[in-house]
């Protein structure tokens, strides 16, 4: 019952009928001078009559169902007419009562004017103060286009609203939809609040009755997590409806010049999940005022390493990739977020040993990041020795080059393809993986080796998104390998911060642990799911619009991936997010034995000298050709 009584809505009437109360006051004041002149009964009278017909007016006017933190002219005009109304009843009422014999003939008029005042400045007063600016428009009635419901009653919405009102926009908006119910039942420059998310289906069914039903859901807050857009893009399907999303706000200009757009929910709003807490001070620690190197710097990966490192303020950066277009595009991209950041493009591969150990001794970095890899599982299970040269000898050249560069940290970046692997790609990386443990374990040169595995990154180059959305592109089919796959998704932003956050855990450790930091990538998505829920995005119904085949697992690849062999010892670490994996380490120098025999068998590209050497040192690798029966790892 108090909740009730204190909620927004009465205490704003409440705010509103002792302004009234006041503005009889001021306005007396103000023509008389003195309110001695009036007797104290009389003056009594008149000021109860006018608040309790203040009152009566507000209450029944549409005063309580606009939102403070967006009044418009809208709101103005509404307390216009409160006023106006409650000055003509208080005539009628005194006149029947005292025939207006002590009250000045001018004070209506006075009392209009400083009740619009009282009633409308702190409601712009707050507006002002919330957004630093204001924008007075009239809400201008065009034609219906296409009738949209908003989810989400902030200050997205009350922008996108506005931006309707004004431009000619393709939408009509039907409604709004709140995520909680302190909002609902008032409005938003004159647009309804109608309801709570789980009363979409009847808000939608009353809309149909009235007019032309909804034909989308936009989403119009950023606070939605992926269970709840899921469950959106479910009731939208079930209605018909395709589901949308504005741009974030901090995409908006102030005092827009252009046309909000609408752009539609993507893959990555289902799967990504609820942002972790990140210790920063030690990424800025990690990072601040030393030299930096990243590898593979034009890749998805390596690109978001790029884009967070220069915003921990380094004192140089240097790029390695051996793409020049790659490498032309985030020097660029660089340039544009810090233009007095000084650092080097370096078109180098890290398969050339003596091109890296020059970059390293000429840039004199502190850290590494290591993202350069051939990742495309059956590209290099068709190209065996490009992707052993690649991820095992680029990394051994790396590693090399840090430790006599005096590099304090270098950050090897994994995958989950490395567990139990069951292609070459996962193999080469476990192998990458071995040689930085080792190293690590030696503590030799004061270099610590960082090592972070994690799974597929939603959209990254050759991911299987990418192909879906190709494949959307040309009407289809999607192709799935297999109905039973799974794998596991996290953003590049994710996998990016929680990289520098093991980085910056790892780097304060002393040498010598050897182990390695597993990103945890949450619940497993099915591929078959996935391919629906795009389908449906795209505003097509699977199966009927789009059609999905199977087409049978390629060559190396499994059903199911893991982030942990069943040896490794798990540890807890301080930040949520991140896990710590204590696998089984091999000597180094037994390590370097193998890797010749590795480098004659690429040389000489023996396919057999190949395997003999990932065996010795990976036994849980098992190949798995095309028509393979090893395709689910133990």
């Amino acid at each position: 019952m108090l909740v009730r009584l204190l909620s927004r809505a009465n205490i704003v009437f409440a705010h509103d009928v002792i302004m009234a109360l006041t503005s009889f006051v001021i306005a007396l004041s103000l023509r008389l001078g003195d309110l001695d002149a009036i007797p104290d009964d009389r003056f009594y009278l008149s000021a109860a009559a006018f608040t309790l017909v203040a009152a009566v007016v507000f209450r029944l006017s549409d005063m309580y169902r606009g939102v403070w933190r967006y009044a418009s002219l809208n709101d103005l005009f509404t307390i216009t007419k409160a006023a106006s109304l409650t000055i003509l009843v208080f005539l009628v009422l005194m006149f029947t009562i005292t025939r207006l014999e002590t009250l000045p003939r001018s004070l209506p008029l006075i009392n209009w004017f400083v009740l619009i005042a009282l009633l409308g400045a702190p409601r712009f007063a707050y507006r002002l103060f919330k957004d630093r600016r204001i924008d007075l428009k009239f809400e201008r009635e065009r034609r219906p286009r296409v009738p949209v419901l908003l989810v989400g009653a902030g200050d997205a919405a009350e922008l996108f609203i506005r931006d309707v009102a004004r431009g000619d926009s393709n939408y009509s908006i039907a409604g709004i939809i709140s995520a909680t119910s302190a909002r609902v039942g008032r409005n938003i420059h004159g647009v309804d609040i109608l309801g709570l998310i789980d009363e979409i289906p009847s808000v939608v069914e009353r809309l149909k009755q009235d007019g032309p039903a909804p034909q989308k859901l936009i989403l119009t807050s950023e606070r939605f997590g992926p269970g709840e857009v899921q469950r959106l893009l479910d009731i939208a399907d079930s209605l018909g409806m395709t589901l949308a999303r504005l741009p974030s706000l901090s995409d908006f200009r102030t005092g827009i010049t252009d046309m909000v757009s609408v752009k539609p929910v993507e893959v990555e709003d289902l799967l990504g999940r609820p942002q972790m807490p990140l210790d920063r001070d030690a990424m800025q620690r990690l990072i601040a005022g030393r030299r930096v190197l990243v590898t593979g710097a034009g890749g998805s990966i390596g690109s978001e390493l790029v884009r967070q490192i220069v915003g921990l303020s380094p004192a140089h950066l240097t790029l390695i990739d051996n793409s020049e277009y790659n490498l032309f595009k985030i020097d660029r991209e660089v340039a544009k977020i810090v233009k007095a950041l000084p650092r080097a493009a370096v078109l180098a591969d890290v398969r050339d040993a003596r091109r890296i150990h020059s970059a390293f001794a000429e840039t004199r970095p502190d850290l590494v990041f290591h993202a350069a890899a051939l990742k495309h599982v059956p590209m290099v299970e068709a190209n065996m020795f490009e992707g052993l040269v690649t991820n095992v000898a680029g990394t051994v050249n790396v590693a090399d080059a840090a430790r006599s560069a005096g590099v304090r940290v270098l950050v090897q970046i994994s995958t989950d393809k490395a567990v139990n692997p069951t292609n070459i790609m996962g193999a080469s990386k476990r192998l990458a993986e071995m040689y930085c443990q080792a190293l690590d374990l030696t503590g030799a040169a004061g270099t610590r080796f960082v090592t972070v595995r994690f799974g597929n990154v939603l959209g990254s180059t050759g991911s299987v998104i990418e192909l879906f959305r190709q494949q959307l592109q040309e009407g289809g089919p999607l192709t799935v390998t297999d109905p039973a796959m799974t794998r596991y998704f996290m953003t590049v932003r994710e996998a990016v911060e929680l990289v520098l956050m093991a980085s910056a855990l790892g780097a304060e450790k002393p040498a010598g642990g050897g182990g390695i930091y597993v990103l945890d990538m949450g619940e497993p998505v099915r591929i078959m799911d996935l391919a629906r829920q795009m389908i449906r995005l795209a505003g097509f119904e699977p199966g009927r619009d789009i059609a999905i085949e199977i087409v049978g697992a390629r060559p190396g690849e499994k059903l199911f991936e893991e982030v942990l062999h069943g040896s490794e010892d798990l540890v807890a670490t301080e930040q949520p997010g991140l896990l710590f994996a204590r696998p089984r380490a091999a000597e180094l120098n037994s390590i370097r034995v193998e890797f010749d025999r590795l480098s004659q068998a690429c040389v000489e590209r023996n396919e057999g000298l190949a395997r003999s050497v990932i065996a010795n040192l990976v036994p849980e690798y098992t190949s798995a050709g095309p028509g393979s029966s090893r395709l689910v790892a133990e």
